[in-house]
């Protein structure tokens, strides 16, 4: 699959589970995508993807500085107005055979920061694959689980 391929079916998956387009302040993110909903374990969550529209091959440095500039755009788009809410954050990264490495920080990014979440994910074009944080075992448990049904959801075509 390629590269415009892989972002027309996410766009169709977002329709379908209903997230909003965002026209805001999104840090020069384009597209982004947000919604809110209640979860069993979580609570209620704000979630904001997007998906990095750049078909460059990024390097491991490159994932951390643009998923830590779209924390800056979900601690924008999720305020205290709506009482205790956690926010989620998705950056996608459609890369054709990516390199291990990337797929390694993608996977050990530090997610949780200023009491936000923010997940990058790498989808392999090439071998059809999203490669996205493993639920713990142990402590934690909801936010992973929820970030891998969101995954699941909206960027595994």
């Amino acid at each position: 699959m390629d590269h415009t391929q892989y972002r027309d079916a996410v766009v169709e998956n977002r329709r379908k589970h209903d997230f909003e387009p965002v026209d805001e302040y999104t840090n020069g993110f384009d597209p982004v995508w947000e919604t809110r909903d209640d979860d069993a374990s979580v609570g209620e969550v704000a979630v904001v993807a997007t998906l990095v529209d750049d078909e460059s091959d990024p390097s491991p440095e490159d994932l951390v500085a643009v998923a830590d500039s779209f924390r800056d755009v979900l601690v924008d788009r999720v305020d205290d107005r709506h009482g205790a809410t956690t926010p989620l954050g998705y950056v996608v990264f459609p890369v054709p055979d990516p390199d291990p490495p990337l797929v390694d920080a993608a996977r050990s990014y530090t997610v949780a920061r200023r009491r936000t979440n923010v997940f990058p994910i790498v989808y392999d074009c090439e071998a059809e694959t999203l490669h996205r944080h493993e639920v713990p075992r142990l402590k934690g448990r909801g936010i992973y689980r929820r970030q891998a049904e969101d995954a699941d959801r909206l960027f595994d075509v």
